[in-house]
């Protein structure tokens, strides 16, 4: 399938190639010389030659005048396309994304919080955000105070934001210990509704980690022991499984976290993503378990009826904009052991029109349509999601002459968060335990050798398909 990128812009050049901005340094350097204030709301320059100083002498982390760090970051130049903020340091674009009051810079802050981690980790964004915070507090005068409480307002907004976004996987010991000795200087400090918000939120989230754990060690149906409800799938109503399909699948993509779908496609590590890739197993499991029941009928009728019951069941998929499904089964009815065999011209016309939702040729053309077009709950196709980060990944630099290559970050964005707007919009469906039960976690199915063997079996290699009657008659 050929990559491509989703809602983002295309040809964007590099952020920091226009402003002549010189290259980064690093941000834990600090400004020497005394401080003082200009406007109340002015960064604090140091008396000796200030128009000498360069960038490479400044902690960036003290920047405090909206107009200073707009300077110290690359912008789109007049008449761009595209994010406003190309690029700049990770200290600067921390501090810019702290300006959470301004109104204009509320789609910003939100690209940085979903991508920050393809530049630093949570923990070292953690500790920077508490320097940040104890700078502000520590720094102006006590004539100052409507000013510090603000800015440490945002500043601390911006932190409940990450904590409240940790990954599960991300709560390590370190974070934990991290987040509870910053409460506990709160308290110290008088701020105890701060320290109320912030505790509650690492509780909530340390209760997670633990109900997560517990989830873990619950088995699935099949490994439980549990039969699978005897019967066949022409026992169940064609759009009753696709509501228990859509049942299924919305339950595991609800617990994908953001984070996970990132960072999968530059790590592809199942240990950071694991409702990832529970989700993608979910995916390959019913799509195999599809062509088994297809392939392990004996009679041409009744693999011709079974294919035609999912069809009947995909159509109901699409009403409910279950993407998901839709194409595990259409890639089990399209793969090569069940296509070679012999179908009713009709029913190979019928599954090819369902083809074309999917055609890879036109860079998934038309299912970018359709999903544009859909009112959620809407379960998107994972693959091509995680298909346009990697694009995305691959095409485009992490630094830009050493600043942080935003531009690349608003378009990880622009991709990820369309998913994020599907995941708020849930599915009323009540659970059928009879049609659940059938499907037994989609376990009993055959591996991609058994199913070429009875692909063979039933049409053995260099014959000549027959005819169909209707193809006789023409």
């Amino acid at each position: 399938m050929s990559a491509s990128r989703q809602g983002v812009g295309q040809g964007q050049e590099s952020p920091a190639s226009k402003d002549g901005h010189p290259r980064d340094a690093s941000s834990a350097g600090s400004a020497p010389g005394k401080e003082s204030r200009d406007g109340g709301d002015r960064a604090l320059k140091s008396p000796e030659a200030p128009e000498a100083r360069s960038e490479e002498e400044v902690d960036e982390l003290s920047l405090i005048d909206h107009s200073e760090i707009m300077a110290r970051l690359t912008l789109k130049q007049e008449g761009d396309d595209g994010p406003d903020v190309r690029g700049g340091s990770g200290d600067i674009l921390l501090v810019h994304a702290t300006e959470t009051d301004r109104k204009d810079l509320v789609l910003y802050c939100e690209a940085f919080l979903t991508t920050y981690r393809t530049f630093i980790t949570p923990e070292e964004l953690i500790k920077k955000l508490q320097e940040l915070r104890a700078g502000v507090m520590e720094k102006f005068s006590p004539f100052a105070d409507t000013f510090k409480k603000r800015v440490s307002k945002n500043t601390f907004f911006v932190l409940v934001r990450v904590v409240d976004e940790l990954c599960l996987v991300e709560l390590t010991e370190e974070i934990l210990k991290l987040l509870m000795e910053l409460v506990f200087r709160l308290v110290c400090s008088g701020e105890l509704s701060l320290a109320r918000v912030l505790r509650k939120n690492i509780l909530d989230k340390a209760e997670q980690r633990r109900l997560l754990r517990c989830a873990d060690s619950d088995q699935p149906l099949a490994a439980r022991g549990v039969a699978a409800r005897p019967g066949t799938l022409h026992d169940f109503h064609s759009h009753e499984i696709a509501e228990q399909l859509t049942l299924l699948d919305a339950e595991l993509f609800y617990k994908i976290e953001i984070p996970e779908v990132l960072l999968w496609a530059k790590e592809q590590n199942e240990e950071k993503s694991p409702n990832l890739t529970q989700f993608t197993e979910h995916f390959n499991n019913m799509s195999y378990w599809v062509r088994s029941i297809i392939m392990l009928q004996e009679k041409a009728q009744d693999r011709e009826r079974l294919l035609l019951k999912f069809i009947k069941i995909m159509k109901h998929l699409r009403k409910l904009n279950n993407f998901n499904s839709y194409l595990a089964i259409l890639s089990a009815l399209d793969s090569a052991p069940i296509r070679r065999l012999e179908w009713q011209k009709q029913t190979s016309e019928g599954l090819a029109e369902y083809c074309t939702l999917i055609d890879s040729s036109s860079s998934f053309r038309a299912y970018r349509a359709a999903l544009s077009e859909v009112e959620p709950p809407c379960i998107p196709y994972l693959g091509l999601i995680l298909q346009d980060l990697t694009f995305v990944h691959l095409g485009n630099p992490d630094y830009i002459d050493g600043k942080v290559n935003f531009s690349k970050r608003w378009q990880q964005f622009n991709i990820l968060d369309s998913m994020r707007c599907f995941q708020q919009a849930h599915y009323d469906i009540r659970r059928n335990d009879d049609i659940i039960n059938f499907f037994n976690d989609f376990s009993d199915h055959l591996a991609e050798e058994a199913l070429w063997e009875l692909s063979l079996k039933i049409k053995p290699r260099n014959i000549t398909r027959r005819k169909t009657d209707r193809e006789e008659k023409t």
